[in-house]
C-alpha cells in the first residue's frame, strides 16, 4: 500500500489536476476542484473532461455533465457520481484503480481496466471491461494487484446490489 499523501485536509477551493494513467501511460489529465481530503478519501468535482459525447449504450457522458469523484488512498477503486448540468443524477461510474496518490496538486489514478456502472435508481448494476482486464496481462505481471482489483470489483458490486453506493460516499 502506498504511503499516505503529504497533502491531507487541503482547503476546499484548491484546484488539483487529475492524472488518469493506464498501463504506464497518461490517458487523460484534467483540472478539478478539490472538495474534500480527509487523509484517506479525496473528493474532487469536475465537468466531463473528454471531447464530445461518449455513448456507452447504458449511459451517455456529454458536455455539461458534472462528475463528483471519490478516490481512496487505502482502497482499490474510485466512485464517480455523474449528474447532468441541471443536477439530475445519471448514476455512478466506478473505476477499479490502485490506491491514489495526491502530491504537488496532482491526483495520480492508475486505472486497472475493470469498471462498474450503477444506474441512478440502482436497478442496473453492470460489470464492465473484464475482457480488457484479462487481456492486460496484469494477472501475470502483478498477481497481487490483479487479485486486489478483482476483489474490489466484487466488493463494489455487492455493495451496489445490497444497499447502493450513496452510503459509501456520505
Amino acid at each position: 500500500m502506498p504511503a499516505l499523501s503529504a497533502e491531507p485536509r487541503a482547503p476546499r477551493s484548491k484546484g488539483v489536476v487529475v492524472a488518469l494513467t493506464k498501463a504506464g501511460r497518461t490517458k487523460i489529465r484534467y483540472p478539478a476542484e478539490l472538495v474534500r481530503d480527509d487523509g484517506i478519501r479525496v473528493t474532487v468535482r469536475a465537468p466531463w473532461a473528454a471531447p464530445g459525447v461518449r455513448d456507452f449504450g447504458f449511459v451517455r457522458f456529454e458536455p455539461g455533465d458534472v462528475f463528483t469523484e471519490h478516490y481512496w488512498r487505502d482502497r482499490w477503486f474510485a466512485v464517480k457520481e455523474v449528474r447532468t448540468g441541471d443536477g439530475e443524477l445519471k448514476g455512478w461510474y466506478c473505476d477499479i484503480t490502485r490506491p491514489v496518490i495526491l502530491a504537488a496538486g496532482v491526483l495520480v489514478v492508475e486505472d486497472l481496466d475493470l469498471d462498474l456502472w450503477v444506474s441512478a435508481d440502482g436497478s442496473s448494476v453492470l460489470r464492465l471491461d473484464e475482457d480488457e482486464f484479462e487481456a492486460s496481462g496484469l494477472a501475470v505481471r502483478d498477481p497481487e494487484a490483479a487479485g486486489a482489483a478483482a476483489a474490489a470489483l466484487d466488493e463494489l458490486e455487492e455493495l451496489a446490489r445490497r444497499e447502493g453506493l450513496a452510503g459509501l460516499l456520505a
